[in-house]
């Protein structure tokens, strides 16, 4: 199947599932348009061509095509559908106003800005540190997107404003709970990633990953620690939030720009 015409079907299924989600939150808790089910079952479809699409362009007869667009492509495929997957039954969805557009995005700029950094198909364990890791960032994505909209609802509720969409919201404690569960996962996941790497490569330290091993030692320590915090002083609220957001900007740093200074920036492939 053409690229293009992928293009042209899922990135209006994304808008499509990202503005229903928009009108149901207005309307406030009031069932207005599709339900939840429909509204995840286009979003569906979308992460279903997107997944075409990926196919067909990090694929390739010389090996795997992991260049910057294309990662973040991945990136945001994953997010996506751990979002539509897990908000079937957890109270999650809206999140998909953010992270479905961006998925969107994604896809047009890899049609615009097409990169290559083809991988040797002799890394199979390499590959597995990458999987690994890619599974970590996208869930702790997600956390980053549930404390943006914690930190949206609890200035609504703080400041005794809280009609409109914030009554579709679940209750606060249960959002911050979904938020610890995420964390709780993504770290995990960033543990079992930097332990691959420093088994199955050779110098996590050469200079070319230093930056990259830096950042995300750095955000592994920051999750570390507000997960103690959480677990110790029952933290909760902003701490939560700017921790959360601190450690997300730590693995943005890591995996996407450590790529977009050397593949971008540096010319490097």
């Amino acid at each position: 199947m053409d690229t293009l015409l992928l293009c042209l079907l899922l990135v209006p299924a994304y808008l499509a599932a990202a503005a229903l989600l928009v009108r149901r939150l207005a309307g406030g808790g009031i069932p207005t348009g599709p339900g939840k089910g429909k509204i995840l079952s286009i979003a569906l479809v979308a992460v279903a061509l997107h997944a075409v699409l990926l196919y067909l362009q990090l694929f390739t007869p010389e090996g795997i095509n992991f260049g910057f667009f294309n990662a973040v492509s991945l990136l945001t495929w994953l997010i996506a559908l751990l979002l539509a997957l897990t908000a079937f039954d957890r109270p999650v969805e809206n999140l998909g106003i953010a992270v479905f557009p961006l998925a969107a995005i994604a896809v047009i700029l890899e049609q615009i800005f097409p990169s290559n950094h083809i991988l040797s198909p002799q890394r199979n364990i390499l590959d597995i540190h990458i999987i690994i890791s890619i599974t970590a960032y996208s869930v702790l994505s997600l956390a980053a997107v549930q404390a943006i909209l914690i930190a949206i609802q609890d200035k609504h509720l703080r400041e005794k404003h809280p009609g409109g969409f914030i009554r579709a919201l679940p209750p606060l404690q249960t959002m911050e709970s979904l938020l610890f569960q995420m964390i709780g996962v993504g770290f995990v996941m960033q543990s079992l990633s930097l332990a691959s790497g420093f088994v199955y490569l050779d110098d996590m330290f050469a200079q070319h990953l230093a930056h990259k091993t830096f950042f995300s030692i750095l955000a592994w320590l920051v999750f570390a620690v507000l997960l103690w915090g959480r677990w110790r002083f029952g933290w909760r609220g902003k701490t939560a939030i700017r921790w959360t957001l601190g450690g997300f900007v730590s693995l943005l740093f890591a995996y996407l720009g450590s790529k977009l200074v050397l593949e971008l920036l540096l010319g490097q492939h």
